[in-house]
């Protein structure tokens, strides 16, 4: 998951009114003339006022940071609206700060700054192109549309009010009050961009309205049953504050947030009056061009939909040998994988029962998983994150949109453990055998191992730490998933390895499905149906993830085509350096870099072979 969009929150109205374009350039003086005055580079004082800036659009990710303290104390009673001044001061920010970037001197640079300036002027110039589109929001990646089962505040901020905003004092009370109140505001501004949206011929398909009309029911509660009530009267409780919190908070949800739901669900239905079937992005207006945009920025790679199409072919069709040769040992010898994987799926052994204890058994798995595997780990690593983690179920209220696992970073202070959430709507979805290789992927190796060092990476400026690029994120946590089957994991465990295979060709079918919809112009049933028949996946499973591409173009592709590129590095350094190779040291250059675009990190792994650096 993940986190919180940097860049893409709200200044306060008169400040972006007042401030205009001059926006960045006036915020930038006195943070770089202090980090200059410390001691600091060049770069890495322009890096500190370039997050500074966007910590001003994003009071809460301020606050996942644990960054809303001293000259930011203010940020934490704040909440960001998606209003036109926000949007056009999010556009001018990133216009000057490419200006900024672009005018520093490239022969002065060390080639560390050169590596932190080139993937930050990558992120800035991907962030420009998505800005160009006068639509949407964001999720995982940028979307089509600003309220669909996946993007809006109407899910995002009682969340975020929920586990992120801290209570520890009555200060914090009062800025969750004053952040509970701003979120009516939030909700009022998303129902205004979706009239903007929906008048513009950007309208959600049928189908999507419906699951989100079906989420927003159940966010639709009385104030005794709501999350953002009960969150801080439980937690002010447990702080020994003022028990009159919990009731101030009723007060603010009754009189305004709960009207604003109501709007906003009077508004998507009538959205849905006037939606299609046709589940493409290219039945927007600009939609095949924003197609090209969303694939390059997850993927950050230039593969062309047509390329990646018969990259998911060749992958899926790899796959399904190797699937069919252990579904043979294990016994299933008989009808398609498809049928096969979806007899095993029905096996009463794999199975937890759909009920509170059933659901508790399946996560306390889940934490044995990890645990287990984080023993193995030295093996293959040098360094290993200092964070905790630990796997949790999706909430109840979420569970329809939500999809079928992620993950949460740690604080960078360590005050809130890495999560991996699991979507446990129907245990039947998430057989025993399928759990393992999902704790590895979201868990370790995976995205928390390589977030965690990030996070703990003391020379990486914090702008780095925090930016987030799915195809070297998700390629590095489908690589995790290879790992954990080399160094063993599977060895006592036959029916895991088949889960792990099972994902594998379910994230090659990812990049045929989503260029299928989106290029190709699938309707969702055929894209059903290709994860149902062609590896069996849970029809309930299939659905939940084909809307999730609906709403998210380009972001399924970025798993496979960037475990590609981890492997392919790998393979040309064994060929390359023989036995000069060890395995740590290449974990400790593909990780040591930190997040990068896959096209940077190409660069990095070829100079790491030729024995120079970057």
């Amino acid at each position: 998951m993940a986190a919180v969009a940097i860049g893409t929150m709200a200044l306060d109205r008169r400040a972006v009114l007042k401030a205009g374009t001059a926006l960045g350039a006036m915020a930038a003086a006195p943070q770089v003339a202090r980090a200059l005055a410390a001691g600091a580079s060049k770069v890495d004082a322009l890096f500190d006022a370039f997050l500074h800036e966007q910590l001003q659009l994003s009071p809460e990710m301020a606050t996942y940071l644990g960054m809303d303290k001293g000259p930011n104390a203010a940020l934490r009673g704040k909440l960001s609206l998606d209003t036109p001044a926000h949007r056009a001061a999010a556009k001018a920010l990133t216009v000057s700060q490419l200006a900024r970037l672009d005018a520093l001197d490239d022969g002065t640079l060390s080639p560390a700054d050169k590596l932190n300036v080139a993937v930050i002027g990558y992120t800035l110039k991907s962030r420009r192109d998505v800005q160009q589109f006068d639509f949407g929001g964001s999720a995982f990646s940028p979307s089509p549309y600003v309220i669909s089962q996946l993007t809006g505040a109407y899910q995002d901020t009682p969340s975020f009010l929920d586990t992120k905003h801290p209570i520890d004092s009555r200060a914090d009370a009062e800025a969750y009050l004053a952040r509970l109140a701003q979120f009516a505001d939030q909700l009022d501004a998303d129902t205004a961009r979706l009239g903007h949206d929906v008048a513009a011929g950007v309208v959600p398909p049928d189908f999507l309205v419906a699951t989100t009309l079906d989420q927003m029911a159940k966010t639709r509660v009385p104030a005794d049953q709501a999350i953002v009530v009960e969150s801080i009267r439980r937690r002010a409780k447990a702080k020994g504050l003022d028990a009159a919190y919990g009731d101030r908070a009723a007060a603010i949800y009754d009189k305004a947030v709960l009207p604003a739901i109501d709007r906003q669900i009077a508004a998507m239905q009538a959205v849905g009056a006037r939606a299609s079937a046709d589940a493409g992005v290219w039945h927007i207006p600009q939609g095949e061009d924003f197609y090209r945009v969303a694939l390059r920025s997850t993927t950050t790679l230039t593969m062309t939909p047509e390329e990646v199409h018969k990259f998911g072919l060749d992958q899926a069709e790899a796959l399904t040998a190797r699937l069919d040769g252990e579904l043979r040992k294990a016994g299933y010898s008989k009808g398609t994988i498809g049928a096969r994987m979806a007899a095993l799926y029905k096996d009463p052994s794999q199975l937890y029962p759909d009920t509170p204890a059933g659901k508790e058994q399946a996560i306390a798995y889940c934490n044995g998983r990890l645990a287990a595997i984080r023993k193995r780990l030295p093996q293959v690593f040098d360094r290993l994150p200092p964070y905790t983690f630990e796997v949790r179920a999706v909430p109840a209220a979420f569970e329809a949109g939500a999809p079928s696992a992620y993950s949460e970073g740690p604080a960078p202070d360590g005050s809130r453990p890495g999560l991996v959430f699991f979507n446990l709507a129907d245990t039947a979805e998430w057989p025993k055998f399928c759990l393992a290789t999902t704790v590895y992927h979201e868990g370790l190796p995976g995205h928390q191992l390589q977030g965690g060092l990030a996070l703990a990476q003391t020379g990486l400026p914090m702008l780095r730490k925090i930016a987030g690029f799915s195809g070297y994120a998700e390629g590095w946590a489908l690589y995790a998933e290879q790992l954990a089957d080399e160094i063993g994991m599977y060895d006592d465990d036959p029916l895991g390895r088949l889960g792990y295979l099972k994902f594998q060709l379910f994230r090659a079918n990812r990049c045929v499905v989503d260029t299928g919809i989106h290029h190709y112009r699938w309707t969702r049933e055929q894209a059903i149906a290709r994860f149902v028949e062609g590896d069996g996946e849970a029809p309930g499973f299939a659905k939940r993830e084909v809307e999730r591409y609906c709403a998210t173009p380009g972001q399924a592709c970025a798993y496979k085509l960037g475990q590609s590129v981890f492997l392919d590095l790998r393979d040309k350094a064994r060929a390359s350096l023989g036995d000069r190779y060890r395995i740590k040291d290449f974990h400790d250059t593909v990780i040591g870099c930190g997040r990068v675009p896959l096209e940077i990190l190409k660069q990095i792994g070829d100079r790491w072979i030729a024995g120079t650096h970057i």
